[in-house]
């Protein structure tokens, strides 16, 4: 509507509200009987490796956070392969392309680690305030960049700050990718639909309850201070895992190596590994394009 900014949203005729509705949706369910080797459910762990680009992506220039960016490459990143190398579980990291070039060697420590290495972005640019040419640049060159680096073309999308223009999903159809993960119309995966209609493309669901940083993530100058004792971050994730494996589905755990790994928090990970094990039914830990790859061969409906 071109006078939509003049017009209440409860002025609006029925075709606009359905219109707005129905430009990304859940289509059919992806959910199998049973996971890889009859496990019972699956756990998908991922880690949005920001690092600087949470400061630089709104012209930020604070050096002290800039510099809580490069903890993430020193001690984050690596606390996390480590700890990962200790139970054998792999993960995804979803990198953006300025992480990608400030830290090559990282990004392939990471692959050859046996880890799935995803879009985040350029610079974790908010996708909703660019037209779409500019989108579709950014995110194409995102994906030439971790090739680049890895030797890997990525096939899986995370969009930064799970912000999803009305362009992004034609996008990631027109770049080839095979799934998307920022997206939470279910606690299963499932097939996107634009405006009525099947995509191909698998979203794994992604849930602000399921991420580290809404509990613990702080600016100083914003005013911002959210934070939850580590012991209750972990009840929670925990809570969320019970629930996946009572009902056989996907625990899919969003998290950030700037964020998770203090000295204060990294036990939550380690925690929640162990416990995941020692369930009954067997668990299948899987990169989350492992994931969509499963679910769209052996989704039960």
């Amino acid at each position: 509507m071109s006078d939509q900014g003049t017009v209440q949203p409860w002025q609006w005729p029925e075709q606009e509200w359905r219109r707005l509705v129905g430009r990304v949706r859940a289509g059919r369910r992806l959910r199998p009987t049973r996971w890889r080797d009859g496990a019972r459910f699956a756990v998908a762990l991922a880690f949005d490796s920001d690092h600087e680009t949470n400061e630089l992506r709104d012209g930020g220039k604070s050096i002290n956070r800039l510099a809580w960016g490069q903890y993430a490459n020193r001690v984050g990143v690596p606390r996390i392969l480590k700890l990962l190398e200790k139970y054998s579980v792999p993960a995804s990291f979803y990198v953006p392309a300025v992480t990608a070039l400030l830290y090559p060697a990282e990004q392939r420590q990471v692959v050859e680690a046996g880890h799935e290495i995803g879009v985040h972005g350029w610079i974790h640019e908010l996708n909703s305030n660019l037209p779409r040419e500019s989108e579709l640049d950014l995110i194409a060159r995102s994906m030439d960049q971790l090739e680049k680096v890895t030797g890997r073309r990525p096939t899986g999308f995370r969009s930064p700050s799970a912000d999803f223009s009305e362009n992004t999903l034609q996008i990631l159809q027109e770049l080839g990718f095979s799934y998307d993960s920022s997206l939470g119309a279910d606690e299963d995966c499932y097939e996107l639909e634009s405006h009525g209609l099947p995509t191909g493309i698998t979203e794994i669901p992604f849930d602000w309850v399921r991420d580290d940083a809404v509990y613990f993530l702080m600016h100083r100058f914003q005013g911002l201070r959210p934070y939850t004792p580590p012991s209750q971050v972990f009840d929670i994730f925990k809570r969320e895992l019970d629930a996946a494996h009572q009902e056989g589905g996907l625990f899919e755990l969003t998290m950030h190596p700037h964020i998770i790994t203090n000295r204060s928090r990294i036990w939550i990970v380690e925690e929640l590994i162990k416990y995941a094990k020692s369930l009954d039914g067997g668990v299948w830990f899987a990169r989350h394009d492992e994931i969509a790859d499963y679910v769209t061969r052996h989704s039960a409906e």
